[in-house]
């Protein structure tokens, strides 16, 4: 049986990556409806692992990966790269890292 999918960006009100600290990335994942969220927090494909492997991390370096019910939302923070300011460091503000989890594809039933 195949099953559907759609694109995370195409289900979620907002996702966006911003600066928590000088070494810390926070992602925010809002979806649209309570339904979308319970499919995709029921559907475990949005987990520590998924987030490692986009970001190129051990899993157990991601510092928060929650599931918020009464936001519809989920909040990750993983560490920088680099350092915020420090030599090569591309993102001041953390603003542009969210662009990977767009893509993610969500099952949503047969």
């Amino acid at each position: 049986m195949n099953k559907k999918t759609v694109k995370l960006k195409d289900i979620a009100k907002v996702i966006r990556s911003k600066n928590a600290g000088p070494f810390e990335i926070t992602f925010d994942i809002i979806f649209k409806t309570k339904e979308d969220y319970e499919k995709v927090k029921a559907s475990g494909v949005l987990n520590k692992e998924l987030i490692a492997r986009i970001y190129s991390l051990d899993p157990q370096r991601i510092l928060t990966f929650v599931f918020y019910d009464a936001a519809n939302a989920v909040k990750i923070t993983i560490p920088r790269m680099r350092p915020q300011g420090s030599v090569g460091e591309v993102d001041m503000h953390g603003a542009q890292q969210y662009v990977p989890l767009f893509d993610i594809e969500v099952p949503i039933g047969a």
